[in-house]
């Protein structure tokens, strides 16, 4: 039908994040979107395989369900050229029961005559039709607009200015016991937050000097609707975390190594440009010797790559073992996530390592770097002015955020790199 088609179009890569579960014949992917200045998130819900029209069925109804449970909006996509199924019949008479926003996208409408057929889709009794071509993208600019009016219309909620930490892994790792850990058995320092979002629960903590809001994704009540798949539920609320923190905490099963769905949660994190710090949970039951940790880190940043500048850490939510370190830990990331360096200490550094190493020439044609400034954003970003941008290749942009990350602290965070015509 072309979703992963229209997903990668939407998220503007290649090849999107897949967390493949055991199994399970489907593929479930997620990314992020920007257009007319809004981000949000994409949510693949995959394809199905399944043994019989009933099972089918079954399939169908719980994703739905997932996605109208998870999403702002859903776009429910049908193709032009094999007309009405039963399964869009099924899927539409779902949707039009709910009160979320539902864009009907027909896909694959690439000339006139297909345009007039998709008309039929009008039947389905769910609005407007939005004509697209997923694979050359015609139509998507449209849709796009759409989406991020709807967006614009969402009331914002007033927000504490204190950093916000979000717990976030796969199943099973040991979520629950680490932010019982951290927030310790003295639940009267903790206030609950009213009006956050039903998908996590975010909790003050003031303690110790300590002054932040945590956002746990663990141990939440399991939605009624909701009785099968909880893979990919917790992996929609690992996105909505990510996406409301300053800082995840991101824990890693030491028994169990590092997982697939391990790195698609790392990339999510480093996507969304927030600090991360990595908690290697469960330590205390491995055997270890003298060049344990430092196998395991390598192990880690291996699979993470290439932003490998990331603090790990071995914790035991058990026994308590460096979890005040991790909260130290995550406090210094969102300190280094906010950090401004003069223009002047900028320049006298890089300017002198660029003349060091300068880019290589393209075609006979020198680039010259002339200017560096940090520009006035969320995360970490430094503009280059130069007089070619355009042919500054990815190894040399690799050395410059190498050098800024040798001389300055920006540890746990993602920075961002931009080169700009003087």
């Amino acid at each position: 039908m072309g979703k992963s088609t229209l997903f990668n179009r939407l998220t503007e890569t290649r090849k999107a994040i897949v967390n493949e579960t055991a199994g399970v014949t489907r593929d479930r992917q997620y990314g992020k979107s920007f257009w007319n200045g809004i981000d949000f998130s994409v949510i693949d819900t995959g394809g199905y395989v399944v043994g019989s029209d009933d099972l089918f069925e079954d399939e169908i109804r719980k994703q739905v369900h997932l996605a109208l449970e998870e999403a702002d909006q859903i776009l429910f996509l049908v193709d032009v050229k094999t007309g009405i199924t039963e399964m869009d019949e099924i899927v539409a008479h779902i949707l039009r029961q709910q009160d979320k926003k539902v864009l009907l996208v027909v896909n694959k409408v690439d000339n006139h005559k297909l345009r007039l057929d998709a008309a039929e889709f009008y039947s389905l009794g769910l609005g407007e039709i939005y004509c697209i071509s997923s694979t050359n993208g015609s139509g998507t600019g449209d849709l796009l607009d759409e989406v991020v009016e709807l967006f614009k219309d969402k009331p914002q909620e007033e927000e504490l200015d204190i950093p916000k930490f979000a717990i976030v892994g796969r199943p099973n790792v040991g979520k629950s016991s680490t932010v019982n850990a951290l927030l310790g058995e003295e639940r009267h320092i903790v206030t609950d937050i009213s009006g956050t979002t039903r998908d996590s629960i975010h909790t003050r903590y003031n303690k110790f000097g300590h002054d932040f809001i945590m956002i746990d994704t663990a141990g939440l009540r399991k939605k009624a609707k909701v009785k099968e798949d909880i893979e990919f539920y917790s992996v929609l609320r690992s996105v909505r975390a990510i996406e409301e923190s300053d800082v995840c905490l991101m824990i890693l099963d030491a028994e169990r190594g590092i997982e697939a769905q391990d790195v698609s949660i790392f990339h999510l994190i480093e996507r969304n440009k927030k600090g991360v710090v990595v908690l290697v949970n469960k330590w205390d039951l491995i055997e270890k010797d003298t060049h344990s940790t430092k196998k395991y880190t390598e192990t880690i940043k291996e699979r993470f790559a290439p932003f490998i500048d990331i603090p790990v850490l071995f914790t035991s939510a058990t026994t308590r073992q460096r979890i005040i370190k991790a909260l130290e830990e995550a406090i210094h990331v969102y300190e280094n996530r906010k950090k401004r360096i003069a223009t002047s200490q900028l320049n006298d550094y890089l300017l002198e390592a660029i003349e060091a190493y300068p880019p290589p020439a393209w075609k006979g044609k020198y680039i010259k770097i002339k200017y560096v400034t940090q520009l006035h954003s969320q995360t970490p970003t430094f503009a280059f002015y130069c007089n070619l941008p355009q042919y500054i290749k990815d190894p040399y942009k690799r050395y410059l955020e190498n050098k800024i990350r040798e001389r300055f602290d920006f540890t746990g965070v993602p920075i961002q790199l931009y080169f700009r015509k003087k």
